[in-house]
């Protein structure tokens, strides 16, 4: 069956389509809803999941149950979102990227890494828009991608693995944001002790981790994104102010480039690789942002939105990979704030607003396996307990990451771990898997050839920056490597 002839198991027209997504929006989704012959609906229940949303779970909806009209954003709001989701902790860690790979090669991996990612994306995009036109659907998210493209394909074989391959997405999202989060809790901690040791004597780290915990508890409770919007914005403020004055502090007293390593070890480059590829983080924020986009199509392009402002993001993770290396040598720290002096108003300042600039981030982060796994949770309890269990869940998962960021608490290697994991599959071997099923008989071998390169690259990258990550983790525990 050729891929022409998967087209039609999936589509409807456009009457139909409007229904449907109301009716998949409701949760009222059922096969008889949807045209159907009794051999494709296995096909159309992988496109439209019977999903079940309340009025109090989304600003997307009215309380008379009827959808809000839709608010598309501009280019310039796409810009600004982009840059909001690609820029956050991972771009303090990469002075410590630049230590584990040298000053020069470092940079010039930035400038490699940056152009496979952003070529990554530009592939997922593209697909999505395929499918899209495959389907006659208004829009896809990472998951339904990638269940799409399998469902869709020509091959049996192939279309037998598309509810694997929405799973493998969703686990590694999980994965990638609740690593997130145990990264923010770390963060915080390690620069809340260094700013009150300073004042009020050493205390213990894991105190001011169980300080923040009863703040992220909280915070994790608020069920409606609406409500996080304002937060977000002011995130966004803190955080660009304190990028602005962490650069006054690293402009300074710079030392000559040649007192810098120019490579540091083959045996240190899979942390790099780690810590790099997590601070490229925003590959799951895109297909998002397209689709609410006004003009979807300027997304693409050589100076489409997501060009601009992946080269804006790529300068900046240059500019402080460089100058935080540059200033502060081998003694730079999982996150460059913790170099910045302790007894300076200044420095403490921007300490505070990272910190909270982090903090408030958490709940945007922390939205989106909560998203994914309380559909998961409700299938299996009666209606009357879904909000006991939509909190039971939530408190569950801020206590995982809780656990986990007491465990480990080394910024660098947490850092580097969940890079390596999550961030190489999403960002790298994902995209280029996707794009081969979806071209199927119609993809060239020099595409096909491209696609095999990024996913061993991804591959590789993902074996030895975990195998790094764990054994230095290891060491750590058994008192071979100091805190």
């Amino acid at each position: 069956m050729s891929t022409q002839e998967a087209e039609p198991l999936i589509s409807c027209d456009r009457a139909d389509e409007s229904s449907v997504h109301h009716k998949r929006r409701s949760g009222v989704v059922s096969d008889a809803s949807i045209p159907s012959s009794p051999e494709v609906v296995r096909a159309k229940k992988i496109i439209i999941p019977d999903i079940s949303i309340s009025d109090d779970d989304s600003d997307l909806f009215s309380n008379a149950g009827e959808d809000v009209p839709d608010h598309k954003i501009s280019n310039t709001d796409t810009i600004i979102h982009l840059l909001k989701g690609n820029i956050g902790p991972g771009i303090l860690a990469l002075p410590d990227a630049i230590k584990n790979s040298g000053l020069v090669v470092g940079n010039i991996g930035l400038v490699v890494m940056a152009t496979i990612c952003v070529h990554c994306m530009h592939m997922l995009v593209n697909t999505s828009q395929e499918l899209c036109r495959r389907t006659n659907l208004p829009f896809l998210t990472y998951s339904d991608v990638a269940e799409t493209c399998f469902a869709t394909s020509s091959s049996s074989r192939l279309r037998a693995f598309a509810s694997t391959a929405r799973t493998v997405i969703d686990v590694f999202l999980c994965i990638t944001q609740l690593g997130f989060c145990c990264v923010y809790f770390v963060f915080i901690s390690q620069n809340l002790q260094q700013i009150f040791d300073h004042y009020y004597g050493e205390i213990n780290y894991h105190i001011y981790m169980a300080i923040i915990l009863l703040p992220m508890l909280l915070l994790a409770s608020i069920r409606n994104l609406k409500y996080l919007s304002p937060i977000s914005m002011l995130a966004n403020i803190l955080q660009f102010i304190g990028l602005g004055i962490i650069f006054y502090y690293l402009f300074q007293d710079l030392p000559y480039t040649w007192e810098r390593k120019k490579f540091a070890s083959w045996g240190q480059l899979p942390l790099y690789f780690g810590t790099a590829i997590y601070a490229f983080e925003g590959i799951g924020v895109v297909l998002p942002l397209e689709n609410q986009m006004k003009t979807p199509a300027d997304m693409k392009g050589w100076n489409g939105v997501l060009n601009t402002s992946m080269i804006i993001v790529s300068c900046l993770y240059i500019a402080v990979g460089f100058f935080g290396y540059l200033k502060y040598g081998d003694s730079v720290t999982g996150s460059i704030t913790l170099n910045l002096p302790v007894n300076e108003f200044l420095a403490t300042l921007v300490k505070i607003m990272m910190s909270l600039a982090v903090f408030f981030t958490y709940a945007l982060q922390f939205y989106v396996p909560v998203d994914l796994l309380n559909p998961f949770i409700q299938r299996r309890i009666s209606p009357q307990n879904y909000l006991k269990a939509e909190y039971a869940l939530r408190f569950s998962l801020v206590m995982l990451t809780f656990g986990l960021a007491a465990a480990i608490p080394k910024l660098d290697l947490f850092i580097s771990l969940v890079g390596a994991v999550s961030s190489s599959t999403l960002a790298m071997m994902a995209p280029a898997v996707i794009d081969t099923v979806t071209q199927g008989e119609r993809c060239s071998w020099p595409r096909a050839f491209k696609n095999v390169i990024l996913f061993i690259l991804g591959f590789f990258g993902f074996i030895t920056g975990s195998y790094v990550s764990i054994r230095n983790i290891i060491k750590y525990f058994v008192g071979e490597d100091e805190p």
